[in-house]
């Protein structure tokens, strides 16, 4: 096994060189009821109060939602999810720390195995899994997880030839060190369109973690699939890609490959950001949109009982937005880095917390709930993927 043990110096400011690829929770948890966290004092509303009026190029103001079936049910605690080129899913399991396959046409599931050294806790477990772009030819499967002492990457070999529950190779570590807690500790992996690996992660607990360019903790991280920092990163001996960040859980890229991402706020605003590299994000300086030069600024924020966002994904012209306290889908519809017409809910309170979206490759998505992670009130059923055909 390949350990990688990163040392990570401080980021400098962005060059004009970069590549530009576009590119939750209250202070306890992340998506605590009313108890736990103070709403907003206004709704899911844009940060603009007057949207520009779309453009014939752009989506429309209003979308639409369809539940098309349900996929799979009777998950326990699914985190992530990835899609094989055959378009089959993988899953994982927070709290068990197992890996499934779920047969995208029959919802059939074949567990591939446990992932060696998940240490499960409060917000901590088997979290975001992702499929390498050489997948076809090297079979990798990258998982970031909390272990004893931090959260880590690996990638592991998938052999489905093998019987089921002992089809997972041991694991190659990518990347190790980023800050661990009972809360706040990220979890998303991405291949981005330049086939480098992004991580968005937590700041554990630790506010100063966020604005500390030596740490790996509320971050967004650019990798090379070996680990190692990826050419073109603000600082070249640094995966740090962007900082500021509260607790960071959707990556998604949209048609001109620009990184968007979903962060959980504390007691006010949570932030869908227009990821650039080198900025600074603002936390805990600033929750939400903040008017001040040193900070980006969200493109849009929901209060806080509105969203807990953790999955996103882009699809028709709209990112849409998986809301864990929020028990809704969000769609925002974008024209370039503009929103064109307010966020819109969908799915409100009908299955519950919402974990992870995924394109279907076929201009709808998959869903995948989440009411098994201690946090919800599980129904019959629960957790469960579903597939959605959206506009």
């Amino acid at each position: 096994m390949t350990v990688r043990c990163l040392v990570v110096p401080r980021v400098v400011a962005a060059a004009a060189t970069v590549l530009l690829l576009g590119t939750g929770c209250s202070s306890g948890d992340e998506d605590a009821g009313p108890a736990g966290r103070s709403p907003g004092t206004s709704s899911a509303a844009s940060v603009s109060a007057s949207p520009p009026s779309p453009p014939p190029s752009a989506p429309p103001a209003k979308g639409s939602v369809k539940v098309v079936r349900t996929v799979t049910e009777g998950l326990e605690s699914p985190w992530g999810l990835a899609a094989l080129p055959d378009g089959d899913l993988l899953v994982s399991s927070r709290d068990s720390g197992k890996i499934y396959r779920i047969a995208a046409d029959s919802g059939k599931r074949t567990e591939l195995g446990s992932v060696p050294g998940v240490s499960p806790g409060g917000e901590g477990g088997l979290l975001g899994i992702a499929i390498a772009p050489t997948f076809g030819e090297d079979h990798w499967v990258y998982a970031y997880f909390t272990t004893d002492s931090d959260n880590r990457i690996v990638r592991m070999a998938y052999d489905e030839k093998r019987p089921a529950g002992d089809q997972l190779g041991a694991p190659d570590t990518v990347l190790r060190g980023i800050p661990k807690g009972q809360v706040h500790n990220g979890g998303r992996i991405a291949f981005g369109p330049d086939r480098m690996l992004y991580a968005g992660t937590g700041e554990s607990g630790d506010r100063g973690l966020a604005q500390d360019k030596d740490s790996l903790g509320g971050k967004i991280l650019r990798m090379t699939p070996e680990g190692e920092p990826a050419k073109g990163n603000p600082d070249a001996d640094s995966v740090v890609y962007s900082y500021g960040h509260r607790n960071v859980q959707g990556l998604a890229w949209d048609a001109e490959n620009r990184l968007w991402a979903a962060e959980f706020g504390q007691d006010t605003w949570d932030e869908l950001n227009l990821i650039e590299p080198g900025r600074n994000y603002g936390w805990p300086e600033v929750e939400g949109k903040g008017d001040r030069k040193a900070y980006v600024d969200p493109v849009e924020q929901w209060s806080t009982d509105e969203a807990s966002p953790s999955g996103i994904a882009y699809v028709r012209g709209s990112i849409w937005m998986a809301g864990l306290h929020g028990e809704r889908l969000w769609r925002i519809p974008l024209d370039g880095t503009k929103p064109v017409a307010k966020p819109q809910a969908f799915l409100d309170g009908e299955y519950g917390r919402l974990r992870t979206v995924l394109p279907d490759g076929a201009d709808g998505l998959w869903l995948v709930t989440s009411e098994t992670d201690t946090r919800g009130t599980p129904r019959s059923g629960d957790d469960r993927i579903l597939q959605l055909r959206v506009s």
